[in-house]
C-alpha cells in the first residue's frame, strides 16, 4: 500500500516538531519518529479507525495528535494531523466539516 501525505501535512509535522523542541531539546525529532512510526502502520491498518468528518481518524500513539486520512484501494492519502489540544473548530477549519 502506497502512502501519500499532502503539502499541508507536512506543514502539520513542522509545527508539531517546532513546538515540541521548544520543550526540550531533541523532543521535536521523537515526535517526528513516532508520527513516521503511526503512518507506516497505516500499510497495515488502513480503514480500521472511526470516521470523522468525512476522514478516518487515527490517534497517535505517544503524542496528543490525530492523523486524518482516506483510502482507495491501494493509496492511502493523509490530509492533516492535527493536535487535539487545539479547538475543535480549527479541525473542522482543516477538514470542511463537522468534528466531535
Amino acid at each position: 500500500m502506497k502512502i501519500q501525505l499532502l503539502q499541508e501535512v507536512e506543514a502539520d509535522l513542522l509545527d508539531g516538531f517546532s513546538f515540541y523542541e521548544k520543550q526540550q531539546e531533541g523532543l521535536g525529532g521523537y515526535f517526528l519518529d513516532s508520527l513516521s512510526a503511526d503512518i507506516e502502520s497505516l500499510q497495515l491498518y488502513a480503514g480500521i479507525h472511526c470516521i470523522e468528518a468525512g476522514f478516518h481518524r487515527m490517534l497517535a500513539k505517544r503524542f496528543p495528535y490525530a492523523v486524518y486520512y482516506k483510502f482507495d484501494g491501494d493509496v492511502v492519502g493523509v490530509y492533516a494531523i492535527l493536535s487535539c489540544r487545539r479547538s475543535p473548530a480549527l479541525h473542522q477549519d482543516r477538514l470542511g466539516g463537522e468534528t466531535t
